[in-house]
């Protein structure tokens, strides 16, 4: 999987991967043009995306109603270091006739690709590509 951000002007940002594009932007307040969501908006929304599609297999896997499911994601920050640190899923579901398949969804959505990628923090190697121009590299 790749995704190549572009700087787009100011604090707006351009992600595209496999043909597709969105715009990620700060709010008016902090300093952006609420042009699309910020990064950590993003995150809640993979992570409440991958819940929903998880959930929806599950209920097309017994021939149960789709209608939805819908779920909300909200997140609590903390610093030192700043971070989101406790995430919160809920899924509204359609009228299920078995209560079993409303633990069904839950273990469904517990497997999601997302949802296990925070529980288990992956390693995340950073490398900065920048050319020195001799101007910057004599000053230093």
């Amino acid at each position: 999987m790749e995704t190549t951000v572009d700087w787009a002007g100011g604090v707006r940002f351009i992600a595209r991967t496999r043909g597709h594009e969105v715009v990620c932007d700060q709010p008016e307040d902090n300093g952006g043009t609420d042009a699309g969501m910020s990064p950590p908006e993003f995150l809640l929304a993979s992570l409440g995306t991958c819940a929903a599609s998880y959930a929806a297999e599950y209920l097309r896997a017994r021939k149960l109603p789709q209608e939805g499911p819908r779920v909300r994601v909200r997140a609590e920050k903390a610093s030192q270091p700043s971070r989101l640190s406790r995430f919160s899923v809920s899924v509204e579901l359609p009228p299920l006739d078995d209560p079993r398949h409303i633990e069904g969804v839950e273990r469904a959505v517990k497997r999601c690709l997302i949802h296990n990628t925070l529980l288990h923090a992956p390693q995340i190697d950073v490398a900065i590509e920048a050319p020195v121009t001799m101007e910057a590299g004599a000053a230093g």
